[in-house]
């Protein structure tokens, strides 16, 4: 109460002054030989005029005069003139022929109220409807700084000045000047690369965006009017991004006030439904493109849609920005305070998981995929193994920050840890790590609750370190203790058994190494994509031996030949030449290399026969 009245207060006394204002400059060009005939009262000030430089010039007041002859009217009172009583005595001054100068800070009024007043060339040739119109297309729509001057004059003169079309004769100057500076931009830093190929500098990425300043100081409205027209001009995802980031950091000013939970009740509810309605609007304004506003920006907007109970649609539109690209975020991105506080947990877990569901479920962009085009799959689309395994950190590590919490639940911590798949984890430290931390916060955990926790923990993915810290925990089950001394057991016996036989490797183990067997590490799309690879591979051997097979095929037919024209020994001489030209696989270097094998193996077996002939006699 005390806040609205001083406000109040302080509007009075304003108008007090601008009357006070008014009248000294309203005494200096009046003349004062002819005595006044007509009374106008706008915004309680009021003015003494003569009826005729004003019916010469003002269809509204010709008419009124008009209507009221009989009576002689004396006193005309405007209650909705645009613009105020310093916009009246702008319009007073042209109807008495005194010089002022139209400027980008009256344009706007001066255009309303000669629409209101009626101060059009069907009354008055070159009248101040038609002066101000001229001004307005022929100056104002020529610079972006004046366009933006003049729609913050239209704040306070809508609709009006909608319906004049003011709005969007500016808005659509701003859209087609800022294209236009990029595109000029773009072609002055178009250079060549060292492939030969044309590309545009990142210095030219930032040139063209001068504007976004500029347009910062419009109410949300009117930025949300000019930055829609932008993105139909086609103006770069990258400058409007650019552009909401710097728009969002001057408005949402009282962010620090309201993250203040004991200053809540004294927060002004006008600042609070102002801030919310910008991170609403600058939520709509994102550009579909991905990587256009950096992530940090994306989850200070969550945030504030969290704290300020913005709508539902905006919160799961920016859940399902982030969670496109979880992979580049940090532990401080998503460790999301809770506002509920009626013995909630210290963070929002509960958005944490939508953001890894929209993770796991995200669907590829074609530029994610390098073999797309080569590896047509039917299901669907999954994070690359590269995105998983950073996730899979970062939950881990965001596990370990919320574990200490006693108002976490069992289920809340399952739930995010179970949330990535199985194969996104390729050690099992940074989770053995949180479970640890949780159990021995939450101590009054029952046997079945704590088998549950280490369920999720592989032990044979535990790293040397992690593997002799389990076996000694006293906080895990019997049975995992078991589990981690047995696979301890395991490696240790694998690592003695491979140490004599470095050396020899069975043909038939790297074969499978190098088959693309399925591995755990890998996801299924992956796994895809290698198995393609190998059938490309292995199509592509077979259409050599096809081709071996047509040559053989065409040698025979040319040794039927010679055997008609010649005799034998002639024919088993060529025979044997051509024989020894071909192979199979193509591999004539090492041809005379395996030759003198097979002779010394024949020499050898011819030995051996000759030995078992002798001990038999």
């Amino acid at each position: 109460m005390d806040r609205t009245t001083d406000k109040h207060q302080q509007q009075h006394q304003q108008q007090l002054s601008l009357a006070k204002n008014v009248r000294q400059r309203y005494n200096e060009w009046i003349f004062r030989d002819v005595p006044s005939d007509i009374t106008i009262e706008v915004c309680g000030v009021t003015f003494s005029l003569h009826k005729f430089p004003l019916v010469s010039r003002s269809g509204r007041i010709r008419r009124l005069v008009a209507e009221h002859r009989d009576s002689d009217i004396s006193r005309v009172e405007f209650l909705n003139l645009p613009g105020g009583a310093e916009c009246f005595e702008l319009a007073a001054k042209f109807c008495y022929g005194i010089n002022f100068e139209i400027t980008s800070s009256n344009v706007a009024q001066l255009c309303c109220v000669s629409d209101y007043l009626e101060m059009t060339d069907d009354f008055s040739k070159d009248n101040l409807s038609s002066r101000a119109e001229e001004y307005l297309d022929c100056i104002v729509c020529k610079n972006l700084e004046m366009c933006v001057g003049v729609l913050q004059q239209c704040e306070s003169l809508i609709p009006l000045a909608d319906e004049l079309k003011i709005v969007t004769r500016c808005i659509d100057a701003i859209a087609s000047k800022t294209c236009a500076e990029q595109i000029a931009s773009s072609f002055s830093r178009l250079e060549y690369s060292s492939s030969g190929r044309l590309h545009m500098s990142r210095q030219a990425k930032c040139d063209g965006d001068w504007w976004i300043e500029d347009i910062s100081v419009l109410r949300i409205d009117m930025y949300q009017r000019v930055i829609t027209a932008m993105k139909c001009r086609g103006v770069r995802p990258e400058s409007i991004g650019a552009s909401l980031v710097n728009y969002a950091e001057k408005e949402l000013t009282k962010k620090s006030s309201l993250w203040n939970q004991s200053n809540q009740n004294k927060t002004d509810s006008n600042s609070t439904l102002h801030e919310k309605l910008v991170v609403e609007t600058i939520v709509s304004l994102l550009p579909v493109e991905k990587l256009v506003v950096p992530i940090n920006f994306l989850f200070g907007l969550l945030r504030s849609a969290v704290m300020l109970d913005c709508a539902i649609s905006s919160r799961l539109d920016l859940e399902r920005r982030i969670g496109s690209q979880l992979d580049l975020s940090t532990l401080d991105d998503i460790l999301i305070p809770s506002f509920k506080h009626s013995g909630d947990t210290l963070f929002d877990v509960d958005t944490v998981h939508r953001l890894l569901v929209n993770f796991c479920q995200q669907e590829d962009s074609d530029d994610d995929l390098e073999d797309g085009s080569l590896f047509e799959s039917d299901s669907p689309r999954s994070p690359s193994q590269t995105s998983l395994v950073k996730v899979s950190k970062l939950v881990d590590n965001y596990l370990a920050e919320i574990a200490p919490d006693a108002n976490l639940k069992l289920s809340k911590f399952l739930v995010i840890a179970e949330t990535l798949p199985a194969h996104a984890r390729t050690v099992h430290d940074g989770l053995y790590r949180a479970i640890d931390i949780y159990l021995k916060a939450h101590q009054g955990l029952s046997d079945l609750d704590k088998k549950k926790l280490c369920k999720l923990i592989d032990f044979q993915k535990l790293t040397q370190e992690a593997g002799a810290h389990a076996a000694q925990n006293e906080r895990l089950p019997l049975q995992s203790i078991v589990q981690v001394l047995y696979f301890e057991q395991l490696k240790l016996r694998n690592s003695l058994s491979t140490t004599g036989d470095d050396d020899i490797k069975p043909m038939h183990a790297s074969w499978r190494i190098s088959s693309g067997a399925l591995s755990a590490a890998m996801s299924p799309r992956d796994n895809y994509a290698s198995l393609r690879r190998e059938n490309r591979e292995l199509k592509l051997e077979l259409a050599r031996l096809r081709m071996r097979l047509n040559d053989l095929e065409r040698e025979h037919v040319c040794m039927k030949r010679d055997m008609a024209k010649s005799g034998s020994r002639k024919f088993m001489s060529s025979f044997s030449k051509k024989i020894s030209k071909l192979s199979l696989f193509g591999q004539h270097s090492s041809s005379r290399e395996t030759s003198s094998p097979s002779r010394n193996s024949h020499r050898t077996d011819s030995k051996v026969i000759e030995r078992t002939c002798a001990s038999t006699e």
